[in-house]
């Protein structure tokens, strides 16, 4: 039995590649199905969020196999040649494969170290695999695995501790550029996890007024009522743009919200009044061509790790704490998986002596 893990993250690859190789939830069924002909009897979850795409396997062939055969598959599900790619790519295999696992589920992996959202976003991966029936004994064993030893270190250390999230850094990076948030209006476009978690960071730092866009427009005004926003439905988006002083953006949109053509009309309507525009969504909501812009100050989630990097030190000693945590819970899980594995043979062998 091996257990297989192909993947890039924010530490090996750009937003830009992150983007193409994004897999959209509502694909997510397709695409372990697709990959699990390719691989026969096989336990696949896919892991797809705005810092990672990572690809686990639990399967009988060999790790040179099963590495090839997962690279192909991004590349043909992606239509994109695995030159263009294979560079970014990390592959890991047994002991690796679960001791990595655990780092990312305990967030220890993630761009804002001890964030509480990759905990959500693996079990929902893990969730779609059982779903579709692709999970395997192996692998879900390993997932649970992960979840039990995610929820310990967030118990047992201090490393989610203060206000962690890629949402909070925004505000940070927003805070670094004015000095202060009073008098300004931040216009927030989505409302699901991201944003609320933004918009609590954002009412936390003493901002005067917040505009929440969303699709749904009852979600937006539910949100709003928490923090005495103002909701304001997609299709207003545009026409409310010049209001907004920060503009900060995290939604599923399969295109892009805002072009430099709709900055360059809100601009006419401020004086010339710039932006500062945070596009934490992968793929982007934002069209990246913005940036070229002046008067309109465009950051991406690459572009807050710098930010995230700053608090690293600060929580040196609690990733100390979770490493300790997650080593012994990978000892475990890899004693449990051997014996899965010698089961077979000692089983046969005491056949044999009682034969």
């Amino acid at each position: 039995m091996n257990l297989a893990v192909v993947g890039l993250s924010h530490h090996t690859s750009s937003v830009e590649l992150r983007e193409r190789l994004h897999f959209a939830e509502k694909t997510l069924p397709g695409a372990l199905m697709n990959l699990r002909e390719q691989l026969g009897d096989a336990g696949i979850v896919i892991l797809s969020t705005c810092n990672r795409v990572e690809i686990y396997a639990s399967t009988e062939a060999s790790s040179g196999e099963v590495h090839d055969a997962i690279r192909k598959f991004i590349g043909n599900w992606h239509k994109i040649p695995e030159s263009e790619f294979s560079e970014a790519l990390y592959e890991y295999n047994g002991r690796e494969t679960i001791g990595h696992l655990f780092r990312v589920t305990s967030s220890l992996d993630s761009l804002v170290v001890g964030e509480a959202q990759i905990l959500g976003q693996v079990h929902d991966a893990f969730l779609v695999a059982q779903t579709e029936q692709c999970a395997d004994k192996v692998t879900h064993a390993l997932f649970q695995k992960a979840f039990a030893i995610a929820k310990d270190v967030r118990s047992r250390t201090n490393i989610s501790a203060g206000k962690v999230s890629v949402g909070s850094v925004a505000v940070d990076l927003a805070v670094s550029i004015f000095s202060d948030l009073a008098g300004k209006t931040v216009m927030v476009i989505g409302s699901g996890k991201m944003g609320e978690v933004t918009l609590r960071s954002l009412v936390s730092r003493g901002v005067d007024r917040v505009l929440l866009v969303n699709r749904s427009h009852e979600k937006a005004m539910s949100l709003a009522e928490r923090v005495r926003g103002e909701a304001l439905p997609l299709d207003a988006l545009e026409e409310n743009l010049p209001r907004a002083d920060i503009v900060i953006s995290s939604t599923a949109a399969p295109r892009y919200l805002l072009t430099p053509a709709q900055f360059h009309r809100a601009l006419r309507k401020r004086g010339n009044e710039p932006f500062c525009v945070i596009d934490i969504a992968v793929p982007r909501n934002i069209d990246p061509a913005v940036k070229k812009m002046d008067n309109v100050y465009l950051y991406d989630v690459d572009d807050l790790q710098s930010v995230a990097a700053a608090d690293l030190d600060a929580r040196r000693q609690e990733i100390d704490q979770c490493m300790k945590r997650i080593e012994e819970g990978v000892d475990q899980f890899w004693g449990w998986l051997q014996g899965l594995v010698a089961e077979p043979t000692i089983v046969s062998l005491a056949a044999n002596l009682h034969a």
